[in-house]
């Protein structure tokens, strides 16, 4: 089937979403997504932030959708034309989701260890208003102990359900989900019983806010101050392909490979993740590419002189160059 989304047509198979033909062309025009995680059964459709206008349904039915569509949870046509940034209502709406998650989400990025990889502050920074209208109380809850190496931060939560799912899918106890409904819904355990089971840590790895985090890696550091590093070890429990976090000579926490859009490759087990901290562990196979995008990328390490300025760099002044002119799309 033919789709041709903000004019760059591309050929997919039948019955691929919108959001999976945008990231078959890649770039900008890819829409974001908070709650749709490729590797999950059943997840999107969420956090509607990945909304897009279809202009043309199909070549056997040309009218146009008659509003916005979640871009996860719709399968092309054949024919159909679909407009995301190149849309003034797509990029006014997904302003207005933005505004939403953040009603309730504190801005406490300077303490989060989600900061340098949370997508919401990605999403915040491209599509979010300068101001909130919203003038009541933001709800809070409690942090709560998940075991002994995960713990939950609900106020930051958004309700993907990423988490929920994870345990669902990989493993035969989930004992986690959501509690209660409407402005009250939030993830818990039944009788604050404990996530414990080989692959729990994966929620972690899932979560695209700071509302799961490694207790073993909490506050210690910030990801553009390390070196992520490709490694693999031979494991019985999962693939044993990892990305080791390095600050000097110590490994500061291990997390699944993901890929550009920030989805785990592969799920690891929780003794690859959190008891394997020693180089001698596992087979370096050489530093992880960092997309220039990322505030990783700062501290690269592909470079061991440190890059001139500016005005005589003709890399950082193309750069410039190509944000310049994302920012002016956007």
């Amino acid at each position: 089937m033919k789709v041709t989304i903000d004019g760059i047509p591309v050929d997919v198979e039948p019955g691929t979403s919108i959001l999976n033909a945008a990231r078959q062309i890649g770039g900008d025009i890819v829409p974001p997504a908070m709650c749709y995680y490729s590797k999950l059964e059943g997840s999107g459709g969420k956090c509607r932030t990945c909304l897009v206008k279809v202009s043309k349904g199909s070549e056997k039915d040309p009218r146009p959708m008659p509003k916005l569509v979640a871009s996860c949870r719709t399968t092309v046509m054949d024919g159909m034309e679909v407009e995301n940034i190149t849309s003034p209502e797509v990029r006014e709406a997904r302003k207005g989701v933005v505004e939403m998650l953040l009603i309730n989400h504190p801005l406490d990025c300077p303490v989060c260890d989600q900061a340098g990889e949370c997508s919401l502050q990605d999403l915040g920074f491209e599509h979010g208003a300068a101001k909130t209208r919203y003038e009541f109380d933001r709800r809070t809850f409690e942090k709560v102990d998940l075991g002994d190496k995960i713990q939950l931060h609900m106020t930051r939560c958004i309700l993907c359900y990423r988490c929920v799912f994870t345990a669902d899918q990989i493993t035969n106890q989930r004992v986690h989900g959501i509690l209660n409904r409407g402005d009250h819904a939030e993830i818990s355990t039944y009788i604050s019983k404990a996530i414990d089971n080989d692959f729990s840590g994966n929620v972690i790895d899932v979560c695209p806010v700071g509302a799961l985090t490694d207790k073993t890696f909490r506050f210690k550091n910030r990801v553009w101050f390390t070196k992520p590093v490709e490694a693999h070890r031979d494991c019985d429990k999962c693939c044993g392909k990892v990305t080791l976090w390095y600050k000097g000579e110590d490994v500061l926490r291990v997390t699944g490979r993901k890929d550009q859009y920030g989805e785990v490759e592969e799920f690891i087990c929780n003794t690859c993740r959190f008891d394997k901290k020693k180089t001698a562990d596992w087979v370096i196979e050489g530093p992880k590419k960092i997309s220039n995008q990322s505030v990783i990328s700062a501290n690269h390490y592909e470079s061991m002189r440190p890059l001139p300025v500016v005005k005589t760099n003709p890399v950082l002044q193309e750069a410039n160059k190509e944000q310049f002119e994302r920012e002016t799309r956007l």
